[in-house]
């Protein structure tokens, strides 16, 4: 199983999020289910996600509303799931940002195909092995772990997400909003001073000299990039 497996469903049915969560996690996904847009918020404010199982009709708003205002910070993955199987339904799941749109009725077998079919497009095959070599240090994306010189180097939850992230984009200058969104969830309220406690703390453990990185710089006016070589 990929380390891409946090799924967050939306969807005001709590008896279908219950038999969907119990057979993903059968799989080996964390599931976490809301019946709201608000409650969905919530979430998404809380951690960042790497599926998104989304209904439309909610109590007190729609499915559309929360995928548009999702697409403003983030690019996680959305499945749409709906009664509303009619065309223009579809084209607007699409048009506003959704991935895939699955009508209900639907069975648990073509949910559980989308679903790791999505993820693979999205990140990449679940059984690849992905690590990102910079100096003396390498990461491993799919087990979670990093070593230098061999020797493990102990993370927290947050410090790999954001390690891994500046290791999916290497070279590439990230902006600070899209680190906080895509490592501390797309309507996160954390302080950009997290995150460059966080970085500190990063360099502090992975470069020779923390007062002048090698590896994870920081982009003037811009964010950081994690230099790798080609």
């Amino acid at each position: 199983m990929s380390n891409r497996n946090n799924i967050l469903i939306i969807d005001d049915d709590s008896d279908l999020s219950f038999v969907i969560t119990d057979m993903l996690e059968g799989y080996g996904y964390n599931v976490t289910s809301a019946e709201s847009a608000a409650e969905g918020f919530d979430l998404l404010s809380e951690r960042s996600w790497d599926l998104i199982l989304l209904d439309i009709n909610l109590p007190d708003s729609t499915g559309f509303e929360v995928c548009r205002e999702l697409r403003r910070v983030s690019n996680v993955p959305v499945i749409f799931a709906s009664a509303r199987t009619g065309e223009n339904d579809r084209i607007s799941g699409f048009d506003i940002g959704g991935d895939d749109y699955l009508p209900k009725p639907y069975s648990m077998a073509e949910l559980l195909s989308r679903i790791k079919a999505l993820l693979r497009r999205a990140y990449g095959s679940e059984t690849e092995s992905r690590k990102v070599t910079f100096g003396d240090v390498t990461v491993d994306l799919t087990a979670r772990t990093v070593a230098k010189n061999g020797s493990p180097v102990p993370l927290t939850l947050r410090e790999f997400d954001l390690l891994a992230y500046l290791c999916e984009h290497p070279n590439t200058a990230v902006q600070k909003n899209k680190l906080l969104s895509e490592v501390w969830g797309a309507f996160s309220t954390v302080e950009p001073s997290t995150l460059t406690v966080h970085i500190r703390w990063l360099r502090e453990k992975l470069e020779e000299d923390p007062a002048s990185p090698k590896y994870i710089k920081t982009v003037y006016k811009v964010g950081y990039i994690l230099e790798v070589s080609e």
